[in-house]
């Protein structure tokens, strides 16, 4: 055992991809032009709630780590000490020493959505052309970087829809496994949150982390002699234009409010305004519409009570429904006591909790052949698990509403004519919807080139910028598509020329030896 940067390494990768780019290579079809399609089959699905779309994140991260993975001389002699089971090396100095010179990835192409918009299952959400055994070793860690960043942006986008005007402060670093903080945490803040308590991760993306304090402070002070209001007056003198007060160590109503009111009445005071409080314990909804009342009552209309303890979309849509319902019962006002509401989800938004690995893949869909792609498709014994064929382009077609009312594969070359209006297939049956010209305001090219000729092609771009991308994408979609629970399912669909090639394609007999000359 030895420590080494494991993630910067061409070995960031399954053990099958590297026996399948030597077995490419000793028989001949390691250079052979591909295809691969990178597409999910179903949104994330939480078992109380559903998605109807995700959102793509995770770019980035991988384009970043295409930049930086080589093979160095420890991973190759690593390798060169593998034994297969018959005692033999299992790969060969030739092998290791092309697998040594692929520096940038060599003949790679990556065309992709862009990150922060919104993707819809079965369409592909990146492709990649190139040399089959370089692509081949490209596939785990492109899966890696985007499924689970787009898990997490996905999750973070439900819970900023179901929030309303509320902040939603990322917690869940200490939930993450291991490293995926870094990743979730950025995931999370293009899917919307507002904030996240990752310091790190925060600070590399220029903003500022959040927080507040933990039981342990209240605790501390307590068995040492002192009290919470004792705490809560420290805390307040360390940071006097940021202090929000943890309530509920000892008794949320009874003692952490009273106690929390007279040191934001000290604080107001000496000129300082106080900014909240937070409930991690309880009926979330009950404590929140009291504590709101106390507050007003005091003279703090205006201070944030943030709630966090295991909250998820579905949580915070019935603690917004339950906030309602007590307040007018109250006397107050429902909707300034949900606007000063912030929601600090940890566990629920790290794991992407109730859906916790989306279903993405990455399969060949086309091969080189004399006259262009020629279709490859999976046929599988279970139907939905069978690929779309050929070499693809995306677009997004746009009603006259100008919503986004279908995502069309078409053939790679081919430019989908909205003029003349558009027929559009399921991708699976002999359904079909037919778009006249007056139906189609726009029809957008959703797949740009990311990588190139061993370079980044793709733009980095702040935060800001993906969030708003998502924004964009989700305000023009139908309601039913946005809906927390059984939303609609969108339209991917295929063009009048794509299906016709799939339906050519899976009544063909299987296809003969790759490896064949050529006529």
């Amino acid at each position: 055992m030895r420590e080494r940067a494991q993630r910067d390494t061409l070995l960031f990768t399954d053990h099958y991809q590297l026996t399948m780019a030597q077995a490419y290579r000793q028989h001949g079809l390691a250079e052979r032009q591909v295809r691969f399609d990178a597409f999910f089959r179903k949104p994330p699905d939480y078992g109380a709630h559903q998605a109807g779309y995700a959102v793509f994140a995770g770019l980035d991260e991988l384009l970043t780590w295409m930049a930086r993975a080589t093979l160095s001389d420890e991973d190759r002699t690593d390798l060169r000490a593998l034994r297969g089971a018959g005692g033999g090396r299992l790969f060969d100095d030739a092998f290791l020493a092309w697998l040594s010179s692929l520096r940038g990835w060599p003949g790679i192409r990556v065309l992709s959505v862009a990150e922060g918009r919104v993707v819809h299952a079965e369409a592909p959400f990146a492709v990649v052309e190139g040399p089959l055994a370089i692509v081949q070793l490209l596939e785990t860690a492109l899966l890696n970087h985007l499924n689970y960043a787009t898990l997490v942006a996905t999750k973070a986008a439900r819970l900023r829809r179901t929030a309303g005007a509320g902040a939603v402060l990322e917690f869940g670093m200490r939930r993450a496994q291991g490293d995926a903080a870094f990743a979730g945490t950025r995931a999370a803040l293009i899917g919307g949150v507002d904030a996240s308590s990752n310091v790190a991760e925060s600070l590399r993306l220029g903003l500022e982390s959040r927080g507040t304090h933990g039981h342990a402070f209240v605790q501390a002070f307590m068995a040492s002699g002192g009290s919470e209001a004792d705490a809560f007056e420290c805390f307040a003198e360390s940071y006097p234009d940021d202090c929000v007060l943890l309530l509920d160590t000892v008794d949320t109503l009874a003692s952490g409010l009273p106690n929390a009111i007279a040191v934001f009445e000290r604080l107001r005071r000496l000129g300082h305004e106080p900014r909240g409080v937070r409930l991690d314990s309880g009926d979330l909804a009950h404590l929140a519409v009291r504590v709101a009342r106390e507050l007003d009552a005091a003279g703090f209309p205006d201070a944030t009570i943030t709630l966090s303890n295991q909250l998820d979309e579905l949580t915070i849509w019935q603690v917004r429904q339950q906030v309602e319902e007590e307040a007018a019962a109250l006397g107050l006002e429902p909707q300034r006591v949900l606007d000063r509401l912030a929601y600090g989800v940890g566990t629920r938004l790290i794991t992407s909790h109730g859906a916790p690995s989306l279903d993405g893949v990455f399969k060949l869909v086309a091969v080189e052949g004399d006259a262009g792609w020629v279709p490859s498709v999976k046929r599988s014994d279970s139907p939905e698990k069978a690929t779309i064929p050929g070499a693809k382009a995306l677009y997004r077609v746009y009603d006259a509403r100008d919503m986004a009312t279908a995502d069309l594969m078409t053939l790679h070359d081919e430019r989908p004519d909205a003029a003349g209006g558009l027929q559009l297939h399921h991708p699976r049956d002999e359904r079909r919807r037919r778009l006249s010209a007056a139906d189609v305001s726009a029809v957008e090219p959703l797949l740009e080139v990311a990588w190139e000729e061993g370079t980044r092609r793709s733009e980095r771009v702040d935060i800001a910028a993906l969030r708003a991308r998502r924004e964009r994408d989700e305000v023009r979609l139908d309601v039913g598509v946005r809906r927390l629970r059984n939303p609609h399912r969108y339209h991917v669909s295929l063009s009048e020329p794509l299906w016709r090639l799939v339906r050519r394609t899976l009544s063909a007999e299987p296809p003969g030896d790759l490896n064949a000359p050529r006529s």
